[in-house]
């Protein structure tokens, strides 16, 4: 899925992630978002970045199907999130995600999974994400 962004890309207000739940969302709406991602859309990233802002995935959701442009979407999430972001807190907890001892489990069964056991270059759930869909080899 080349086409979605990667977790560590940036939306022009800071947010880490906040680009690839978009696109997932447009592809959800299209009837275009894999099988293979619809068991995890508005939870993992997304979920957790709807709970950092204090919004519901479902009203993000409803941004973008209301919208008629980017810049429309761009405004309608502007009117829906926090006036503060606290992007830095957000964006640490992306690029950090798996890092922890509870969560170094899950994220070696997953590399597992992947056949990506020996990559030590993978320490976080953004890096594997970005290993999966072909971002990075």
């Amino acid at each position: 899925m080349l086409d979605i962004p990667s977790p560590y890309q940036a939306h022009s207000n800071g947010l880490l992630h906040l680009p690839r739940f978009l696109a997932k969302i447009k592809k959800f709406l299209k009837g275009e978002l894999p099988k293979s991602y619809q068991r995890n859309f508005t939870k993992g990233f997304d979920g957790f970045l709807c709970l950092h802002l204090g919004v519901e995935p479902e009203d993000v959701i409803e941004c973008v199907k209301n919208s008629k442009s980017d810049a429309e979407i761009d405004q309608n999430l502007t009117d829906l999130f926090p006036k503060e972001l606290h992007s830095h807190i957000w964006n640490r907890k992306v690029v950090q995600m798996g890092m922890s001892d509870l969560a170094r489990e899950k994220l070696n069964d997953v590399k597992r999974n992947l056949a990506a056991e020996k990559r030590e270059d993978l320490v976080s759930f953004a890096d594997v994400i970005d290993f999966d869909e072909g971002k990075i080899s």
